[in-house]
């Protein structure tokens, strides 16, 4: 027979159980509200790209296509400048994580060595240039000075380092014990063959955590490449998405690629903006999971190790 222990427990033939009571309830509740109301918006974006266009602009979907079609991502296929921007955004991402990561942990592993000249004096430098900038205007001069402006390059080299992520891996390379690199020394290494051998495979968590940062970073990034060049086929994925659902560009008769009547009769503006959405998201989410069992363990070795 069962009795109550506390509010919470109740003892039965296999120990202490938990008891469920009104408030358990009611934050089960909440969190399950707070889950749909986070998921429903990206469900509503994939149900109406795979809905007729048509049938679609009736109104009433909303949790299923009443009439399942794919010819929204047929057409969002044959533009163009999906492609193109998937070729320069996957560029970026690629280029400009990889030497994200790279600079700023050289510039870390500096900065975690306590003999380094001028330390103190290039820390504050570094946390100065964190909260304080010239602004849009001197940036962009800064830029067409150094012939970046309307190139690929002004969106990698601007953005070879980053303060605060060489902060959390400069606490993370102080974690590591000061034994392995006097050893290092002793074996006659160099510093840089110390870091390449030593501290970069030791430093896999913090490592994955700025790379997946750096690369969600350069994956929605579509500001630069609105202000900074002007050519179509330097145009971002996410400029073109930006473009298609805030000034209703649209794919072109000449972008269709021969595309039967019956399919361009059967879309509309809105299904083609939402399955582009989807294929835009599509990679991101492939790589995300790969990343995301390093993010919390790297996050807090690299913030709270020092």
């Amino acid at each position: 027979m069962a009795i109550r222990v506390s509010g919470k427990f109740r003892k039965g033939k296999s120990g202490l159980v938990h008891r469920t009571n009104k408030w358990d309830i009611m934050i089960y509740a909440f969190m399950a509200f707070f889950v749909i109301v986070c998921v429903y918006p990206f469900w509503y974006v994939l149900i109406g790209s795979f809905s007729d266009g048509n049938d679609y602009m009736r109104g009433g979907v909303y949790l299923w296509p009443r009439l399942v079609s794919l010819q929204n991502y047929a057409v969002a296929l044959v533009d163009s400048r999906l492609w193109i921007g998937f070729r320069v955004t996957f560029l970026r991402t690629v280029i400009g994580t990889v030497t994200n990561v790279l600079f700023t942990a050289m510039v870390a592993y500096a900065m975690s060595r306590d003999n380094l000249p001028f330390r103190p004096l290039i820390y504050w430098f570094n946390m100065f240039t964190m909260f304080f900038g010239g602004g849009l205007i001197p940036f962009y001069l800064v830029l067409k000075q150094l012939k970046l402006i309307n190139t690929f390059w002004v969106y990698i080299i601007p953005g070879l380092y980053s303060v605060y992520n060489m902060i959390i891996c400069s606490n993370y390379f102080r974690s590591i014990p000061g034994e392995l690199h006097e050893s290092a020394v002793m074996d006659g290494a160099s510093e840089f063959r110390i870091f390449r051998s030593l501290y970069l495979p030791l430093s896999t968590p913090v490592l994955a955590t700025i790379a997946l940062w750096v690369g969600v970073g350069h994956w929605n990034a579509f500001y630069d490449s609105m202000v900074y060049t002007t050519s179509r086929d330097l145009q971002t994925l996410q400029l073109y998405l930006y473009k298609m659902i805030k000034t209703s560009e649209f794919v072109s008769t000449a972008d269709m690629g021969g595309l039967p009547s019956n399919i361009q009769q059967n879309i509309t503006a809105t299904t083609v903006r939402y399955a582009t959405i989807v294929i835009s998201t599509v990679p991101i989410l492939c790589i995300y999971p790969f990343l995301q069992r390093f993010l919390a363990k790297g996050i807090m070795l690299g913030s709270l190790k020092g």
